[in-house]
């Protein structure tokens, strides 16, 4: 059978691919957002660029997209599997200890945004139903760009990821609300009631099948060693979980955050971030392309400074109500401002909103139009934002002597990372057990994580061979690297990666003898431990001790002949000349 080429979809998603592998690079080349890379393609390829020129130049044809309408499912999907990220970032544990910051400044965040701006156009004579829409859509933040530029730890990242969490958990709400509030709605709100019924049934069901079935698909995913068959698993829960909501009524984003919350509570939320990463990042970029080709340069200058007013009025609304509830809160000045101007610019669901109170009739279509533009330049801005905010608190804090306060995972004890959890790695967290010591375990082995878990251990399924493991694990924020896995490779290449950008983390990693010991530390290795040098040190103990010599002493020399042999190593690495390693006794101490 023939398969044609020559489809506008086929030739869509040429375009789009080809920007991505263009934007990406070469924005990161220059050290600017790919974020406003991919807006000013979509701008340049769109309807209102290149693409208005393809009856004059027919060869733009190939290398344009004339059909907004065409890409948008994949910027949904894109903003579905965003929504799964987070919820993988999430746990129920976690959830409960930003409650306050959820439902509290959360709340009063949204609520007081749409309040001041849907006031500010009621009184400029908007209709009361269209400021009230108008001010919910323009009140909410993009979780789309905020996230990935900030994360979900650390203060900032923290305070902006509870907030946007409750604007996606309201979202539903909003768009029910102003259904309800449609000149032409009469069921007076009924609608609204029946379908919570029945999407909080959608959620409980999926919770509970989700508790028991997970772990079970997910382990054995794990025992076939397949990436594939691992993002198979990973996919079919997102898609079956947002699938679901939908058709209960609830928007598909809730499923998926609802699925990635659950994955989040198994022992492989790792690795399922890790391998659903690269296609969350390529459906964002999708997403922006449409932003960008929803911009129209004529319309722009034509009416700029009506925009620039609009935009202006928007961030400076959202920045001041954030950074105040934030003070109140007891946030420090510098937090506060950050958080404010991250959070000033609207949301692509702000889009969805817009769309929504249009359906409704609540305003005209030339004024969802407008605020749509003025939605895609906030966005585009957003980097901007980000950067003034961080570029301003660091400021503050110089000048006011504020310094924020030093912080673990989720503010707590950083932690020792240990990878494997074999019979060495085993020892080690148990000595760290003992010591009172916070560490968490890192292990590829499905069965072992299993039975761990079982134990007590802090144990997470990761395989640290895949890159995006290892930054998964924020050892940033970790007190050391203990690697013990059995991998001689895979342990040189951990360390010299990880050195490469952590320089001041103390790395120990097991060495199976004293050339891969040398290898550990030219890659950038704090102390290596070569097993052939400690079983013969563990020998000569036992026989001293057998022998009648007294302990002090043989401890004493043992420690002495240690630490010899590890700046023999040392030395020899330095040197690279790791083959006169093997020269190296223990009675050279």
């Amino acid at each position: 059978m023939a398969v044609s080429f020559d489809t506008d979809g086929f030739r869509d998603s040429l375009v789009i691919l080809g920007a991505a592998g263009l934007v990406i690079p070469g924005f990161a080349r220059f050290r600017i957002s790919p974020v406003i890379g991919f807006v000013l393609v979509g701008l340049l390829v769109g309807p209102a660029g290149l693409g208005a020129l393809v009856e004059r130049y027919p060869w733009l044809y190939h290398v344009t997209i004339s059909n907004k309408e065409s890409i948008e499912p994949f910027a949904e999907l894109g903003i579905i599997l965003l929504l799964f990220s987070i919820g993988l970032e999430l746990s129920f544990k976690r959830l409960w200890s930003m409650r306050r910051l959820v439902f509290g400044v959360g709340v009063a965040e949204l609520t007081g945004s749409a309040l001041i701006i849907g006031a500010a156009l009621y009184l400029m004579g908007q209709q009361l139903g269209g400021a009230i829409g108008l001010g919910l859509a323009l009140a909410l933040s993009s979780t789309a760009l905020v996230l990935p530029m900030v994360g979900t730890q650390g203060p900032v990242g923290r305070t902006a990821f509870s907030m946007l969490l409750f604007e996606d958990l309201a979202l539903v709400p909003i768009i029910f609300l102003l259904g309800a509030l449609a000149p032409t709605a009469a069921d007076g709100g009924w609608g609204l009631v029946h379908t919570l019924m029945i999407g909080g049934a959608t959620v409980i069901v999926l919770l509970v099948l989700g508790r028991f079935v997970l772990p079970h698909i997910f382990s054995q995913a794990a025992r076939t060693k397949s990436p594939e068959v691992f993002l198979a698993a990973s996919l079919l829960v997102v898609i079956t979980a947002s699938l679901a909501t939908a058709l209960a009524g609830l928007s598909p984003i809730v499923g998926a955050l609802l699925a990635g919350l659950l994955i989040a509570e198994t022992d492989y939320h790792g690795e399922v971030e890790v391998m659903t990463a690269p296609f969350k990042g390529l459906a964002l970029g999708v997403f922006l392309i449409t932003v960008g080709m929803s911009l129209d340069v004529r319309v722009i200058l034509a009416n700029w400074a009506s925009l620039a007013l609009a935009v202006v009025g928007v961030v400076i609304a959202k920045t001041a109500v954030t950074a105040l509830l934030l003070r109140l809160s007891g946030a420090r000045r510098a937090l506060a401002l950050e958080v404010g101007l991250l959070m000033s610019s609207p949301s692509e669901t702000t889009l969805i909103v817009l769309s929504a109170a249009s359906a409704a009739q609540l305003i005209m279509p030339q004024t969802a139009a407008f605020w749509q533009i003025v939605t895609a330049v906030g966005l585009t801005i957003t980097p901007l934002l980000a950067r003034l905010g961080h570029d301003v608190a660091r400021r503050i804090e110089l000048a006011s002597g504020e310094e924020p306060p030093p912080m673990g995972e989720d503010g707590g004890r950083p932690a020792a990372v240990v990878i494997g959890f074999g019979r060495v790695g085993r020892m080690v967290c148990d000595l760290l057990k003992t010591h009172n010591q916070p560490f968490i375990v890192v292990e590829s082995d499905a069965d072992v994580v299993a039975e761990a878990r079982r134990e007590g251990y802090p144990i997470t399924f990761g395989d640290v061979a895949r890159a995006g493991m290892l930054d998964k694990l924020r050892l940033g924020h970790a007190r050391a690297l203990i690697l013990t896995m059995d991998d001689p490779v895979l342990s040189v290449r951990v360390t010299r990666r990880v050195r490469g950008w952590v320089p001041d983390l103390p790395i120990i990693a097991r060495a199976r003898d004293t050339d891969h010991a040398a290898q550990l530390y030219r890659a950038g290795a704090s102390d290596a431990v070569p097993e052939t040098l400690e079983s013969s040190l563990q020998l000569a103990e036992t026989a001293l001790v057998d022998l009648g010599v007294a302990m002090g002493p043989v401890i004493a020399s043992i420690h002495q002949a240690r630490e010899n042999l590890r700046e023999g190593i040392k030395d020899a690495a330095n040197m690279e000349k790791a083959p006169k390693l093997r020269k190296l006794r223990p009675e050279d101490s």
